[in-house]
């Protein structure tokens, strides 16, 4: 292998690699700690649920900007490049709360399928956007590798959206 293929390697491998390690780190801490039961609660909400799907239902809509707002970058919009990057800030933002409360409060779980796809998307959800930050700062990556992984990363949101908020305002109402 020459130096160039191991350098292409490396730029591909890396942000994936600390990416997986990131997802599995927070897999391993939800399943050995202790869940501790105490939920977040905001003013306004009726309950830690309720907050949780109304964060992740807001993540998933800006999630939908960061989709929408890359297709224009890719078709050269440069002026939505502000955009992008504040809904993507604001979106991961809204998620810690929730990711706090889902790992502290209540750990890594699996005893029923929906809960478990939940618990690996969450893992997968922040271990790909570690690998899509380390892919921004690398100019020498690929072109395919940041839509590929920013695709990854809004599939995990919107599969974690499925498997709480939709299923808390399918099985609890919109409002409770």
């Amino acid at each position: 292998m020459s130096t160039a293929q191991v350098q292409k390697a490396t730029t591909i491998a890396v942000p994936l690699a600390v990416g997986a390690a990131a997802a599995v780190a927070l897999g391993v801490y939800g399943r050995l700690h202790d869940p501790a039961g105490v939920a977040i609660n905001i003013a306004g909400f009726s309950s830690f649920q309720s907050v949780k799907t109304w964060l992740a239902t807001l993540a998933a809509v800006l999630g939908l900007v960061q989709v929408v707002s890359a297709y224009a970058l890719y078709h050269g919009r440069p002026k939505v490049a502000p955009l992008h990057r504040w809904s993507g800030r604001a979106a991961v933002a809204v998620t810690l709360p929730v990711v706090a409360h889902c790992l502290y409060a209540l750990g890594f779980q699996y005893g029923e399928p929906r809960v478990l796809i939940h618990s690996l998307l969450g893992c997968f959800f922040y271990g790909a956007f570690v690998a899509k930050m380390l892919t921004l700062s690398r100019t020498d990556a690929p072109k395919w590798l940041l839509p590929v992984v920013g695709g990854a990363l809004f599939t995990a949101l919107i599969g974690l959206w499925l498997t709480s908020a939709l299923w808390f305002f399918t099985t609890f109402g919109v409002i409770r």
